[in-house]
């Protein structure tokens, strides 16, 4: 059926959006290494600090790491966008008879 090919390319976009989405917190990991007050010393895991690598907050202020967080940012905005299109898409499919 036509249809449930569109909600299949739905399924296969979202997954690629949640891709990116895990691109930046594998990147907000990797600028939470390179700065020291962001460092994880307990020894035990926790979740991404990504409120303090986005806003910039206890980040090192050297160029590769704000490099690293500009990347970050762009990714989460391609994951934003990404799924703005997801849901104007699925709003379009679902309207039409």
């Amino acid at each position: 059926m036509p249809g449930e090919a569109v909600y299949l390319l739905f399924a296969v976009w979202a997954l690629a959006i949640l891709a990116v989405f895990i691109q930046a917190i594998r990147l907000s990991y990797r600028i939470e290494a390179r700065s020291p007050d962001l460092t994880n010393r307990s020894g035990l895991p926790r979740n991404a600090m990504m409120f303090h690598t986005i806003t910039n907050l206890s980040v090192a202020r050297d160029e590769e790491t704000q490099g690293l967080r500009r990347k970050m940012i762009r990714l989460l905005l391609v994951v934003v966008g990404g799924f703005v299109v997801l849901a104007v898409g699925i709003g379009l499919v679902d309207r039409t008879p």
